[in-house]
């Protein structure tokens, strides 16, 4: 059991995030600044040692405002863990010319994760801290219909790979690779429904997982015991991957059908 931490979680208010936030609201001495743009909504009833913050972390001035916001809520005491969990997906055909979307997607899931792990070394001035990514199983396979999403998180993949070679030694880094979870992640990807990808796994699954992680101090969590299986089949029969992919298209394919109807 994680206890006594001061914790910043972001992405707090639904999804993994809100998983891990019920795991760990009830360790013994922890107080957790709960991030999202709707947490002082969702999470106002939440717990007393659970401080929901009103934030978009996908500019410089939002990741300053929840270091800033921690200092105050914990009367200017180090932050032990911070869990950079928010991110957004875009499922589409990218077959278009948009460069604002483009940057809209990487801002939260690639830069601001990025500038998160400047500030907390800073904010650690030395002392010891705890720092967490979720990065996706999509940031090692990319997937058709999820071009940009993959994008960003192979770059916060090879991102963490670097730290992990330069970082001092008081900062410990817990990385996150979750297959498609059944989150509101299929609701903001895409204007229609459309078919998930296969598997599909239960955030509370891999909160769960995650959260033990931690706890061990694991580098890499991989909640999915069928993509670690998966990965190494592909690796080794290379067709197999080949098949997927053309099972994920066509699903893709579907969706642009549909899309195209309702237009």
């Amino acid at each position: 059991m994680i206890h006594d931490k001061n914790i910043v979680l972001t992405g707090a208010s639904s999804g993994i995030g809100l998983e891990v936030l019920k795991l760990l609201y009830p360790g013994e001495g922890n107080r957790i600044l709960a991030v999202s743009r709707h947490a002082e909504d969702v999470l106002a009833d939440f717990a007393d040692n659970v401080i929901p913050f009103n934030c978009d972390v996908s500019s410089a001035a939002g990741v300053d405002a929840i270091f800033e916001k921690a200092a105050e809520v914990f009367e200017g005491k180090k932050i032990d863990l911070f869990y950079a969990n928010a991110g957004f997906p875009y499922y589409e055909a990218y077959d278009y010319t948009d460069w604002g979307r483009i940057l809209k997607i990487f801002e939260t899931n690639t830069i601001s994760p990025i500038y998160t792990y400047s500030k907390y070394l800073q904010h650690l001035d030395g002392r010891s801290g705890h720092l967490a990514y979720t990065v996706s199983a999509i940031g090692q396979m990319a997937m058709p219909g999820y071009a940009l999403y993959s994008a960003t998180k192979f770059a916060l993949h090879g991102f963490q790979q670097a730290m992990r070679v330069e970082k001092p030694a008081n900062v410990k880094m817990t990385c996150l690779y979750p297959i498609a979870t059944n989150t509101n992640f299929f609701k903001v990807a895409a204007p229609i429904d459309f078919e998930k990808p296969f598997p599909v796994q239960e955030p509370d699954v891999v909160a769960r997982k995650m959260v033990a992680g931690l706890e061990s101090g694991k580098k890499y969590v991989f909640p999915s015991g069928l993509f670690t299986f998966a990965k190494g089949l592909m690796a080794v029969v290379p067709p197999v991957r080949t098949v997927y992919w053309k099972l994920e298209n066509n699903k893709l394919d579907r969706f642009k059908e549909n899309l195209r109807n309702v237009q």
